[in-house]
């Protein structure tokens, strides 16, 4: 009953563009920047290695017609870089880059740039509309991607419940494994399809293009879509046999073949998720790894018990063994849980401030908000549990009295006691646990679609100089959103040189569709934490379509926290930061 609600609303409020976990670090020609003679290449480096599409780049001249370019290759600093040649003659203004790449986690992430040659044009051109994300595309993939984790859950815990605590009757588990390997396999056929259509955000339609599906295959999320599809058909394929073995195959080889199989299940997702790509990349997949395992045993496990629960007949209840194994198959799970998870958590934060300031951390908060009442509800369980078995230990066992050949027939019987309260009140904790459960899973597979905390949080550094590798400026461009109608935009703020020292100030206010924007107030502002100084105000000036402060002097280096207050009216303001990597 719970899953169409969860996948309804994931159709209806998922269909937004994908949050992408590869964040721009760098760009040459720097963003915003003014060059004397014309580049012959346009290089972006981001915080992770990247994967390069058909028409990664997209470059426009002043006038709004595409450049046109060779294809798109990594430059020789490694597969964290972007780069496209240009041609040898370009004239003088401002050109618009729009670029698109698939990040190591497998997410598309794109954006828009602009670079002048010899001077600015008079009325920059605005940035094209990327690339809009398919709706379609992006809630059919999203569903898919939620079901994947659902089934595997399912499938992986019901394996584990019938394996460690091995119930009387395991028949009726038959269904819902069945159900959970079926949607497992249909999921991860449709997100092999959808893939191509992720990347270029194009219409469903053009999964079965013989082009999409082997270009698919040549990508590292692909190949691993396809090796998960591989082991579940040869899981499928090799059931049968074994029944029909004369001889079956001992326990412990079964077993050991049934823990490969879910090993190798699920690195199909560690190894192309937030795992896959950062800091400590292999200690980070055998994490996720062990993560996943114990997030099936315990929250598939749980389903399988519920399910086991409502079909165990009554009075005789369910034997106190199976629910006392589950038990402490539940409390090894929570503590792989806890120790990956504390893990992951801080790879994925870097900070505390990230808690709280990323979106990445505030997921993640309530996701442990709903492990709590996860947790909670387990204790009940637990205690539940406890009492059953204490009252399968204390039962008298029951007195068989034959009945007599001849003679008056015996007394009757005492009436049956009646069914053990605690199995009743164990159904309701275990089913509130599932519930609890649902959500976490949930929660879960949001955080693998959102940009991790360390590196929303990365400073953007700041252009370099090809010929001296000398810093020339530092350029970022922040979104707001006052909430107001008409108060959305962005704001490009240029540092120059961005060192210790006197520097110029400029900002550049785009409004919602991409062109210059004039706003009444604007107020930028320097701290660095570390040492306790600031704020210090740069007191920008209206120029005329542009805001800025010919000297303002930054005294020490370090990270500086810069914020912007953006006044669109008498009423409506926004305040956005970014972090500011200050040398010497």
């Amino acid at each position: 009953m719970l899953l169409p609600a969860v996948l309804a609303g994931l159709l209806l409020g998922t269909a937004a563009p994908a949050s992408a976990h590869a964040v721009l670090r760098s760009t040459d020609p720097g963003d915003g920047s003014v060059l004397r003679t014309a580049p012959r290449h346009v290089t972006l480096t981001f915080t992770e290695s990247v994967g390069l599409l058909t028409d990664s780049f997209r470059i426009y001249d002043p006038r709004n017609r595409r450049v046109g370019t060779g294809p798109a290759d990594h430059a020789p600093a490694g597969s964290d870089t972007a780069r496209v040649r240009l041609p040898a003659r370009l004239a003088t203004g401002t050109y618009t880059v729009a670029w698109r790449v698939v990040s190591a986690d497998s997410h598309p992430v794109s954006g828009a740039l602009t670079f002048s040659i010899g001077k600015r044009t008079a009325a920059p051109a605005a940035p094209p509309a990327d690339r809009a994300e398919n709706r379609a595309t992006t809630a059919l993939h999203t569903i898919a991607r939620y079901l994947a984790y659902l089934s595997l859950a399912l499938l992986l815990g019901t394996a584990a419940f019938v394996a460690y605590c091995r119930p009387p009757a395991t028949a009726h588990l038959r269904t819902p494994a069945l159900a959970a390997a079926a949607a497992l396999l249909v999921s991860s056929a449709a997100l092999y399809l959808l893939r191509a259509p992720y990347e270029e955000a194009a219409a469903p339609t053009t999964a079965f293009s013989p082009s999409a599906l082997t270009h698919t295959a040549t990508t590292r999320p692909g190949r691993l879509l396809l090796l998960r599809l591989a082991l579940l058909l040869l899981a499928a394929a090799a059931v049968p046999v074994l029944r029909r073995l004369r001889t079956p195959l001992p326990r412990r080889a079964v077993l050991a073949a049934g823990a490969v199989l879910a090993t190798a299940l699920s690195l199909t997702w560690s190894a192309s998720d937030h795992a896959s790509a950062g800091i400590q990349v292999p200690v980070a997949i055998v994490s996720s790894t062990l993560h996943l395992l114990a997030m099936g045993a315990w929250l598939g496990g749980l389903a399988a018990l519920l399910w086991t629960l409502r079909h165990t007949p009554a009075p005789a209840g369910l034997p106190a063994s199976v629910p006392a194994r589950f038990s402490r198959l539940a409390f090894t799970s929570v503590t792989v849980l806890v120790v990956t998870g504390v893990y992951q958590s801080w790879r994925g934060l870097g900070s505390w401030q990230a808690l709280t300031d990323t979106t990445y951390g505030r997921t993640l908060l309530a996701k442990l908000a709903a492990v709590t009442a996860l947790l909670l509800a387990a204790a009940c369980s637990r205690t539940w549990t406890a009492r059953l078995v204490g009252a399968a230990a204390t039962a008298p066992a029951p007195v068989r009295v034959p009945e007599p050949a001849t003679g008056p027939p015996l007394p009757e019987l005492p009436p049956a006691p009646p069914a053990n309260p605690a199995l009743s009140l164990l159904r309701r904790s275990v089913l509130l646990e599932a519930v609890a459960g649902l959500l976490v899973l949930a929660l879960t597979t949001l955080l693998t679609s959102t940009v991790p905390g360390r590196a929303a949080t990365e400073p953007v550094q700041a252009a370099v100089s090809p010929a001296t590798g000398i810093p020339t400026a530092f350029v970022t461009t922040l979104p707001f959103d006052t909430g107001a109608a008409g108060g959305r935009g962005k704001i490009q703020i240029t540092l120059d040189p961005g060192r210790v020292g006197t520097n110029s100030v400029q900002a550049v206010i785009y409004g919602p569709d991409g062109g210059l924007s004039a706003v009444p107030g604007l107020r930028l502002t320097f701290t660095l934490p570390a040492q306790r100084v600031g704020p210090l105000d740069t007191k920008v000036t209206d120029r005329g379509g542009y805001w800025s402060v010919p000297s303002f002097t930054l005294p020490l280096p370090g990270t500086w926290t810069m914020k912007a207050t953006v006044r669109v009216s008498d009423l409506d303001q926004v305040t956005v930061s970014t972090p500011v990597r200050v040398t010497r």
